[in-house]
């Protein structure tokens, strides 16, 4: 290795610190969480995206409309209907969120955003960045929340990912010093930490979990992965009432296929690149990553969403009526307990409970011999309806 290779990666180097430091104050200078409650009016953008987004999505906002009819009434919610981010309008625009619809979305407080597609090879379409991706960056939605369940088997997970720190921040942005050694960086903020295990522990509190388990790698990463678990340790001490503990990463995929041990787990903290891993495995569980709603919260914006894809195919073969909307309406039960409406996500999660596990009388299967993604809506609000009585 010569002075000019060492020279050249250190600079390098420098650069990313620089960026990264500016990217630190920039966090620092937002401020506390938005405080829903305190606001006139709460603005719910609702974005149907493609293929089967915009039916599934327009169904989780009729149920959502229903379950905040009074709010609406009073005019302390209003609903804002954004039709823009289709595959076809993005590429007309070039861009992964056209500037317009950008702008629509930053007029929201909540967004219900329904799957877009991302081109990939073999695609009609040329190569534009992922919506997702785009619009995690521009309204820094730095954690990302995804729910497992399996009640008959007593697995009951949260997890808080974050989303804009740990081996991604700079993932494309490693150094190649000589062609024998190249060197990637992993980076952990305090108001990084900070701000996701603030989020997981309030979580924790307004949803009655009695447990936060903190996953690292911080016998081995001592310095970034160290600075996560001590800060988030330090977090918990604010919630006398929940139980604390920490876990290893590899020690924790293994745990949580244990029939003795995973019910034990309630809501977890996990750095970007475990995070990313494990809630994968776990919603395994419950029958892959199609089933489960996500949400990506910041401090000013939050977006809900289902994790799977906008199914073309169904829209192909003219099926998209009997699309699902579970994962949608899980998303929004996250939505109403993210603007302070736990009762209503508490009576919501019952309901779909019980029309997706225990009653079952009417089941989506994606074609005729199921029911209609409105009949199902139907179902999950007469349920509503009952539990109220």
């Amino acid at each position: 290795m010569t002075e000019v290779q060492i020279k050249n990666a250190v600079e390098k180097f420098e650069a990313l610190v620089r960026e990264q430091s500016d990217r630190s104050d920039a966090i620092k200078a937002q401020g506390d969480f938005i405080d829903y409650s305190k606001l006139d009016k709460i603005v719910v953008g609702v974005c149907g995206g493609d293929g089967i987004g915009p039916i599934i999505t327009k169904e989780s906002a009729r149920v959502l409309e229903y379950m905040l009819s009074d709010k609406v009434k009073a005019g302390k919610v209003e609903f804002k209907f954004i039709d823009g981010l289709t595959i076809e309008n993005r590429v007309a625009a070039n861009k992964a969120i056209p500037d317009d619809v950008l702008e629509e979305l930053k007029s929201c407080h909540v967004i219900l955003k329904g799957p877009t597609t991302t081109p990939q090879a073999g695609d009609p379409w040329p190569n534009i960045e992922s919506a997702n991706v785009a619009m995690r960056k521009a309204l820094d939605l730095f954690a990302n929340l995804r729910p497992v369940k399996v009640p008959e088997e007593g697995i009951d997970w949260t997890f808080f990912r974050e989303n804009t720190e740990g081996a991604y921040a700079v993932g494309s942005k490693g150094v190649n010093v000589t062609d024998d050694l190249a060197m990637d960086f992993v980076v952990t903020t305090t108001e990084g930490c900070e701000r996701i295990a603030k989020l997981a522990y309030d979580y924790a509190r307004r949803n009655h979990k009695e447990r936060v388990s903190i996953i690292t790698k911080a016998n081995i990463i001592k310095t970034t992965d160290g600075k996560f678990l001590n800060i988030c340790k330090n977090i918990g001490k604010y919630y006398p009432e929940i139980t604390t503990d920490e876990w290893y990463v590899d020690i924790t995929t293994a745990k949580l296929i244990d029939p003795k041990r995973r019910t034990d787990f309630k809501v977890f903290i996990l750095p970007n690149l475990y995070g990313d891993i494990i809630t994968d495995e776990a919603a395994e569980f419950q029958g892959g990553v199609g089933t489960a709603g996500s949400a990506n919260i910041g401090k000013r914006y939050a977006m809900f969403e289902a994790i799977h894809g906008s199914a073309p195919r169904m829209i192909k073969e003219g099926r998209g009526q009997y699309a699902d909307p579970c994962s949608m309406l899980r998303a929004t039960v996250m939505l109403l307990s993210h603007i302070g409406e736990q009762e209503k996500a508490d009576l919501l999660e019952k309901a779909l409970d019980i029309c997706m596990f225990e009653e079952k009388k009417i089941q989506i299967t994606g074609r005729e011999d199921g029911c209609t993604c409105e009949e199902f809506g139907n179902y999950v609000m007469e349920t509503v309806q009952k539990l109220s009585e």
